[in-house]
């Protein structure tokens, strides 16, 4: 059977995702982008991880920028500052935080001023400030930087007498600096005047008049003057008594925003977004982390070291455990709105199919996640509303699908055991069993046979899970029918599984009970005669346990009932990573896959153990000893990492090895009628291309019926196409007595039509 290119039956149509409600929701269990606790205690919003990150690097100036960009008096802020933020901070939990004020004032004195014209253009608005408290300072330079013209009426004479009016008792390098900045602000004093009593009165005892000023502070009889109201026109705003310098620039901060909303005919109340500080929901693990002591601070090099102390604060938990994650650099949250943009909204390009199909599907995010937050789940709901909506091309799949149909059709076969017509078990090996491991296969049913009441039949086929993977649902659909058909001529018997993933794929699918065949054999205990194993190994849980704590402990008890000494790795159990087969990352994205196993083996220089012939597979394919547990069980462990093209012929071979021997039925051999050798690196070529040899032999059938062919001057060698299913394979060959030598292929989706 081939897979046509559109597998759904639907027209190409627009189908959300989710709803908006939903996609908030989901984004919202993400914290990766919630702020730092100390950076969350700043009511002024200072990114004080990414200042202290900047000190770290020595950086100073980037930090000074930083720093500026929340105050207009910088100095002062750093001279008085409360700093909750170093209340909040991590390190606390193990001993001394991080000297943030220390830092800051760091940050002022290595960085030098930098002094410029604003690029903003100066607003045709005047406002006018009263009185010389802490939140009138603060509360002109705000309106300052905004680019109005500011006038401050107070009863000093002189800008060192109103400084200190607002700030008093400042340190003398503060008091100087402060000074600079209130001059470079270029603000208009009124000097001289009691604005207090005019203010309570409502008088205008200094020659004001209303129509002087756009934007104008004033009190209601009974409050102080730092208690201000922000009048502009008939609005009145008040922002409360300050509290501490702190308070004081934040109610500034807040009460100039509020009068430059006015000014433009603005609700103050709308988009302002949360003001002052926050409770962060970040989730910071200190595993690993020691604590230390703070580092006085006397110059540029001591600012670095005690910078270089911050754990930098982030929720990373997914990261960390996720190869895919990391390979895209993208947060959860990120990449589930890029996904359902995607999905939902673009009607061109769709540049996110890549990262869509390259997650595993493996769950492990939901385990590492302080939240739950399932990033695989959000990509196979993308994949099947893709399928749905025709979005979907078929080629980063199509491989795999094809496999699922071949092993479910050539390579199929359902049997009760000789001399039962219904059978109270059923073995399930799995298909990727089958394919590397046949000779594991074989004898796990032998001695289920032997060793098990009522009857065991075999089923060799594919679960079909790999057209849920695909997101192809009306195919998984199919092949779940088909499945219940075959189990239903058996006698619906249960299924003992030679796979987690398919345990776990039938548990959902079909009626009945579902087994994993390490549950059967702790039973009945281990066959007589399994190869002890006394040496240390590192076992991979496989992601089709996760969430199985009984499969988990069970391999576990196996394991070390046949002397495997087990090394703790870390990620282990519901934590596991994907070993890159899951989800069909391999079909899609080999470079993430092959990320995906690297990790894995990153965890132990030990051979590793597994429980799913895939995970296997893929570690040996890496040049690590790696074995099944069941090939330890009946001791046919083999030292061999079968291509794409042998495990085709491993699960035929198993099929008519079984028939000829435990239902006496002779099968024919399909070897082709030619002879067909490969040239050194041909067939790793092919493999690398997921190219199989009976696709070689097909094109090569077409070349002896039409004789169409190349022939390469250069090298001498012939070349020769045939179109199968949706793709053209290209054979490069030479004859040689009775057949070809073929010393390479390619392929593409490219439909060549010739004219006459």
């Amino acid at each position: 059977m081939r897979l046509e290119e559109r597998a759904s039956t639907h027209v190409y149509h627009q189908k959300r995702l989710f709803t908006k409600e939903e996609l908030e929701a989901r984004e919202h269990l993400c914290v990766h982008e919630q702020p730092a606790y100390c950076s969350a205690a700043c009511p002024l919003k200072l990114d004080v991880k990414a200042l202290i990150a900047h000190v770290a690097a020595g950086r100073f100036q980037e930090a000074r920028g930083l720093y500026e960009k929340i105050t207009p008096f910088p100095h002062l802020l750093s001279a008085r500052c409360e700093a909750p933020c170093e209340a909040k901070c991590k390190l606390l939990e193990l001993g001394e935080g991080i000297a943030i004020r220390d830092l800051e004032a760091a940050v002022l004195a290595c960085a030098p001023e930098k002094r410029g014209k604003s690029f903003l253009r100066k607003k045709p608005l005047r406002a006018a400030v009263f009185g010389s408290s802490l939140f009138t300072l603060f509360l002109a330079g705000e309106l300052a930087r905004k680019r109005y013209g500011v006038t401050v009426f107070c009863a000093q004479e002189t800008p060192e007498e109103y400084l200190a009016a607002c700030a008093p008792a400042l340190p003398q390098q503060a008091r100087e600096a402060s000074l600079r900045d209130l001059q470079n602000l270029e603000i208009t004093f009124r000097w001289g005047c009691d604005p207090g009593e005019a203010l309570k009165t409502q008088k205008d005892s200094f020659g004001l008049s209303a129509a002087d000023f756009d934007l104008a502070q004033t009190v209601f009889p009974g409050l102080e003057a730092e208690e201000a109201l922000m009048v502009s026109r008939e609005h009145r705003l008040l922002t409360g008594p300050a509290q501490g310098v702190l308070g004081a620039a934040f109610g500034a901060k807040k009460a100039a925003l509020s009068a430059d909303r006015l000014a433009q005919n603005l609700d103050p109340a709308n988009t302002r977004g949360e003001e002052g500080a926050v409770e962060t929901r970040l989730y910071t693990r200190l595993e690993g982390v020691t604590g230390s002591r703070r580092i006085p601070i006397s110059g540029r090099e001591d600012a670095q070291a005690e910078a270089g102390r911050c754990i930098q604060c982030r929720c990373d938990e997914c990261v960390k455990g996720c190869a895919y994650l990391r390979h895209y650099q993208k947060s959860p949250r990120i990449l589930t709105r890029e996904i359902y943009n995607n999905v939902s909204i673009i009607m061109g390009d769709h540049m996110m199919n890549k990262p869509i199909n390259a997650c595993s599907l493996c769950g492990q995010c939901r385990f590492t996640c302080p939240n739950g937050y399932d990033m695989g789940e959000i990509c196979h709901m993308a994949r099947q509303n893709m399928v749905f909506t025709g979005k979907m091309p078929l080629a980063p799949h199509e491989f795999a699908l094809q496999d699922m149909l071949f092993s479910n059709e050539e390579a199929f076969l359902c049997r009760p055991q000789p001399g039962f017509d219904r059978c109270r078990y059923v073995f399930f090996p799995g298909c990727q069993a089958s394919a590397i491991a046949p000779a594991t296969v074989r004898a796990a049913y032998r001695d289920l046979c032997h060793r098990l009441d009522g009857g065991v039949g075999l089923l060799l086929g594919c679960c079909g899970v790999i057209s849920d993977w695909a997101g192809r649902y009306e195919l998984f659909e199919q092949s779940t029918r088909f499945l219940r058909e075959q189990l239903e001529k058996l006698g619906d018997p249960k299924i003992i599984a030679g796979c987690p993933t398919c345990m776990k794929t039938l548990s959902g699918t079909v009626s009945g009970d579902v087994v994993g065949i390490w549950e059967i054999l702790e039973d009945i205990g281990l066959p007589e005669g399994p190869l002890p194993a006394p040496r240390p190994m590192a076992l991979h849980d496989a992601c089709g346990a996760r969430g199985d704590p009984a499969t988990q402990q069970s391999i576990r008890r196996i394991a070390r009932s046949l002397g495997c000494q087990l090394a703790d790795t870390p990620y282990s159990e519901d934590q596991s990573p994907c070993c890159g087969y899951g989800g069909l990352t391999q079909y899609a994205n080999r470079e993430v896959a092959r990320e995906m196993t690297q990790q894995c083996l990153e965890r132990s220089d030990l051979p590793y153990l597994s429980y799913c012939m895939a995970c296997r597979d893929r570690f040996a394919r890496e040049g690590r000893e790696s074995v099944h547990i069941l090939e330890l069980v009946y001791g046919t462990a083999a030292d061999h990492c079968p291509d794409i093209s042998a495990k085709r012929y491993n699960r035929l071979g198993l099929k008519q090895q079984l028939l000829e021997e435990i239902w006496k039925e002779k099968v024919e051999d399909m070897e082709p009628e030619f002879t067909l050798t490969y040239a050194p690196g041909a067939e790793e070529q092919m493999d690398e291309r997921m190219i199989l040899k009976s696709d070689v032999i097909a094109v090569l059938n077409r070349l002896r019926e039409t004789g169409e062919a190349i022939l390469d001057a250069d090298t001498g060698l012939c070349v020769t196409r045939a179109r199968l299913g949706n793709v053209t394979f290209w054979v490069k060959y030479q004859e040689i007595p009775g057949g070809y030598q073929v010393f390479g292929a390619y392929s593409h989706r490219m439909n060549i039509v010739t004219r006459q």
